[in-house]
């Protein structure tokens, strides 16, 4: 993900804007691996291999984010890996 596309996300829950965002992996100012994070809704959406994964609760895959989540559990703030929406570890 481009850190200039930061500017036009907003959560597609709450439609809260600006999300914060967490990168892990990053490489010429673009975001492979890392996280968005909603402050008004407490959501937070992986980024995987470049691309958020911006879905609403029902469509999102809870393994894939589950393991995302314990794969990076010490590079994540903890309101990510303890307590965000729709689920944490």
């Amino acid at each position: 993900m481009n850190k200039s596309m930061l500017d036009i996300l907003a959560c597609p829950i709450c439609k809260y804007h600006p999300l914060e965002l967490f990168e892990i992996k990053e490489k010429d100012n673009v975001v492979s691996e890392g996280a968005l994070y909603c402050t008004e809704c407490g959501r937070f959406f992986p980024i995987i291999e470049e691309i958020p994964i911006m879905l609403p609760d029902e469509l999102r895959d809870k393994k894939q984010e589950i393991g995302f989540l314990k794969k990076y559990e010490d590079k994540l703030p903890e309101k990510i890996i303890t307590k965000a929406t729709p689920w944490h570890l």
